[in-house]
């Protein structure tokens, strides 16, 4: 079967999924109770025969007791990154469900981390609570186009300029839509717990 393993930061996703369930002692059944994803999906990622989605990274990274971001900067600093972020070497992540593509402007493990996204056109992408549960602080600042964010019972339509801070006392679900026929460009910061 092929993998996906060539592309490094996959590479590096699969092995800190895994490295995160075995470090809390749990069974790929242990882990597929606590996020709602199927065993064996959660193997196909692990193997590197999967590319996760950002939903189903949403999930893992809730049961893990993380944010998205955090989850891919443990993976990305597993490459070896220093404190300076350049541009060629920033890892860029493509989600194969909708194309959304995520390039981590700050170092790994910095706080608050810099995240750069590019939603195409009609792109969605909704996070679970868990996936905000860890965070102290969390904005999204819109570059272009134009960007829908659902929140609960809340809806923000945001235009280029615009920076939405979240409440994080409740975390809720969110949803991430461009409802335009152009790509949307935001910058997104979380802060850590």
């Amino acid at each position: 079967m092929s993998t996906i393993l060539d592309d490094p930061l996959q590479s590096l996703l699969a092995g800190r999924i895994r490295r995160e369930r075995e470090a809390r002692g749990w069974a790929m059944a242990e882990l597929a109770a606590a996020s709602g994803v199927s065993r064996a999906m959660i193997s196909k990622v692990e193997r590197g025969e999967a590319s996760p989605t950002a939903a189903l990274l949403g999930r893992l990274s809730g049961a893990f007791g993380l944010t998205v971001s955090t989850l891919l900067a443990r993976a990305e600093s597993d490459g070896g990154a220093g404190r300076l972020s350049r541009a060629a070497g920033q890892e860029v992540w493509t989600d194969p469900e909708t194309g959304y593509v995520r390039r981590q402007l700050s170092p790994a493990g910095a706080d608050p981390e810099l995240i750069h996204v590019e939603m195409p056109p009609s792109g969605r992408v909704a996070y679970p609570a868990s996936s905000y549960a860890f965070m102290r602080g969390h904005c999204v600042w819109l570059i272009s186009g134009g960007l829908t964010i659902r929140e609960g019972g809340t809806e923000n339509v945001l235009r280029p300029g615009d920076c939405l801070a979240f409440d994080l006392t409740v975390p809720q679900d969110r949803e991430y839509e461009n409802q335009t026929s152009a790509p949307c460009r935001y910058v997104v910061t979380l802060a850590r717990r």
